[in-house]
């Protein structure tokens, strides 16, 4: 075990076992080496719960934290440094004793479809079976093609394309980023518009997670933030905080930047996709926080409180 705050020669970087997961990591252990060539990090994959259970919806087993406990209980013992997750993965509400020091450079936010038949999305047969785990784009999707039927789909990267070349399905849905970073660009038959599908908070975003007393590891982390991409997940997640949402919630928002000016967009939508509430809101970069919270205000008062009542068993 390492000791927690000092500098120290070696750093342990903790990642989930999958493929992206590993790929994610080794990029960014490849960064921190570049800034310190003096210190060796070594990287330790985690198997998470998330990852152990791949036949149930996220939404019925305990939403996105599943893919954080297991690795966030090696930070806080000590047995890693810091960790690299998937920014959609990340709970706002993080454990005590834990912070994200670093956000690297996003990777394309947008959705991909892959289809069996190079179709692209409005071309897709009627009943066309759609392979997606996640509610978010399921409510999308049914919003803009109310015939599709959207069917559950889980598992790494590589399982789900195997899935859909066996013929189990018509389409599947995946984030951009991933397929990206795995150089599968090649498998994509689409990138969706975010006016159709509204990426998930943080989608294409890294969030490297770790010990708020480390003072070394913040040292050395702090220099490899990218400003825009923490300024538009602070106001995506800001949104998210004030929903109390996760994946049982199909919530979407997106910010992007131009100059000082932060334009965020989101939505809150029934899992059926009969009820879509979208809005958009723009303020400075400063704004990030509060404008994530006024724009969850304003679906909230639109009737976004009536859906999430109703799926939190609230109404």
């Amino acid at each position: 075990m390492s000791t927690p705050t000092a500098a120290r020669p070696t750093l342990v970087l903790g990642t989930r076992a999958s493929k992206l997961a590993v790929q994610q990591s080794e990029w960014f252990q490849a960064q921190v080496q570049a800034i310190a060539p003096d210190i060796t990090v070594t990287l330790t994959r985690i198997q998470t719960s998330g990852d152990k259970i791949v036949d149930v919806p996220l939404a019925k087993i305990g939403g996105k934290g599943l893919f954080v406990k297991e690795i966030e209980e090696a930070l806080l013992s000590g047995e890693i440094d810091f960790a690299v997750h998937s920014m959609k993965d990340v709970p706002t509400q993080l454990p005590d004793g834990l912070e994200i020091l670093c956000v690297p450079p996003r990777e394309d936010s947008r959705d991909a479809l892959i289809s069996h038949t190079g179709c692209l999305f409005q071309d897709l047969p009627v009943g066309a079976r759609v392979g997606s785990s996640s509610l978010r784009r399921q409510s999308q999707f049914l919003h803009a093609r109310p015939d599709l039927r959207i069917e559950m789909l889980r598992g790494n990267l590589d399982t789900r394309l195997k899935k859909l070349k066996e013929g189990q399905f018509d389409a599947i849905i995946l984030a951009a980023a991933g397929l990206r970073r795995l150089g599968w660009t090649d498998e994509i038959t689409e990138y969706l518009d975010p006016q159709l599908c509204l990426p998930a908070i943080g989608q294409g975003a890294l969030g490297i997670e770790g010990r708020s007393n480390d003072q070394f590891v913040r040292s050395i982390l702090s220099r490899l933030t990218h400003q825009p991409t923490q300024v538009a997940v602070t106001a995506e997640r800001a949104l998210l905080h004030r929903l109390e949402g996760g994946c049982q919630v199909p919530i979407a928002a997106y910010a992007t930047l131009t100059n000082d000016q932060v334009h965020l967009e989101g939505l809150v939508a029934s899992v059926d996709g009969k009820t879509v509430i979208r809005d958009a809101v723009q303020g400075t970069r400063a704004e990030a926080q509060v404008l994530g919270t006024r724009l969850a205000e304003r679906l909230l008062a639109r009737g976004a409180d009536k859906i999430l009542g109703e799926i939190y068993g609230r109404a």
